[in-house]
């Protein structure tokens, strides 16, 4: 695939869960592909457990099938088009399939708390536009997961609020470790600023500025 030049470029949004990843993306008016449908099922022997016997680590990236989401973002870059998996986290399973097709747009965001985890493969691949991380107040992030996960049925309720614990102390290192990946932490509207301008064809601003929250 890689003989084929990209018709298109993805900027990758990344983000702890519930910092508002999906929201954002479609208020930026661009194609979205949902990374986190390419979670791996629940009975693949493969998934990381947590150290306190509770289970499946889904918010580690190896729950995760990076090169699948990979093949997705070039296959949309060069082909305007791809198969992605649609998954219920409900049941840590996929459910089905559909075609996801960008037509002529020059620009998609992929989005996906794991998404800094393939910034360096979509560079090498020559499709990456821009990498960002967003984030916010551990408290706002964890009220607003909360929330979502009990209205969507995710998991059981204790379940959501053991991990969203969790979650909320680890979020500074959670988003240190993006930034280290090569994303670019920031709030919504630096977010959507780099987005407008990586779609305009011209430069994101510089690194060095100082993101808001």
């Amino acid at each position: 695939m890689t003989s084929q030049p990209p018709s298109a470029r993805v900027v990758l949004l990344s983000g702890p869960s519930g910092s508002g990843k999906s929201s954002l993306a479609a208020r930026a008016g661009l194609p979205v592909l949902n990374l986190d449908d390419f979670y791996k099922e629940g009975g693949d022997p493969t998934l990381p457990q947590l150290a306190d016997g509770g289970g499946a680590d889904w918010d580690s990236p190896l729950s995760w099938d990076a090169d699948a989401a990979v093949a997705a973002v070039e296959a949309l870059c060069r082909t305007s088009r791809t198969t992605v998996p649609l998954y219920d986290i409900a049941t840590s399973a996929r459910v089905g399939e559909e075609a996801l097709d960008i037509g002529p747009a020059p620009l998609f965001i992929a989005e996906g708390i794991f998404a800094a985890d393939i910034i360096g493969r979509c560079a090498d691949l020559g499709v990456l536009a821009d990498a960002l991380c967003l984030r916010g107040r551990p408290s706002t992030t964890f009220r607003r997961r909360l929330l979502r996960d009990l209205r969507e049925g995710r998991k059981p309720a204790l379940y959501l609020l053991r991990r969203g614990w969790r979650l909320m102390r680890t979020e500074r290192g959670i988003v240190a470790r993006q930034t280290a990946l090569g994303a670019y932490a920031c709030g919504k509207g630096v977010a959507l600023g780099r987005i407008a301008a990586a779609a305009a064809g011209g430069p994101v601003p510089a690194p060095d500025q100082k993101a808001s929250v």
